[in-house]
């Protein structure tokens, strides 16, 4: 018995799903940008930190990267050190590691699987 297929890919849809699915990251990564702000976990003082200094990086979405950058030089210190008093008038929940609920483990770790699920379902209409 000889079995034979054949394939024919359709290059035109493959293109179409991968630019919706890189709009879907883009998405998704304003999504978190924007709980992580709402959750009001990042410390605040004048709000240039959270408002005007952390940003959607989309530069390499094209290869399935998004960053959620922060531009300020003392990001990085607050960040990494929970041992600091963080003023509570501003963000009631700000605290160090404040994308932690957002990770493996975390509260909210699976808000980035969903929001890209709903962003690709809309986006596929």
């Amino acid at each position: 018995m000889k079995v034979t297929s054949k394939i024919k890919i359709n290059q035109t849809a493959i293109i179409a799903i991968t630019a919706k699915a890189q709009a879907a990251l883009e998405q998704t990564a304003e999504a978190l940008h924007t709980e992580v702000v709402q959750a009001q976990v990042i410390p605040r003082d004048t709000g240039a930190l959270q408002n005007e200094s952390t940003f959607v990086d989309t530069s390499k979405s094209n290869q399935g990267k998004v960053s959620i950058v922060s531009s300020t030089p003392y990001a990085r210190r607050l960040y990494y050190h929970p041992e600091y008093n963080f003023k509570k008038d501003e963000n009631p929940n700000a605290k160090a590691h404040w994308f932690e609920d957002w990770q493996k483990g975390g509260k909210h770790e699976d808000f980035c699987n969903k929001s890209f699920a709903k962003n690709m379902r809309r986006l596929m209409r």
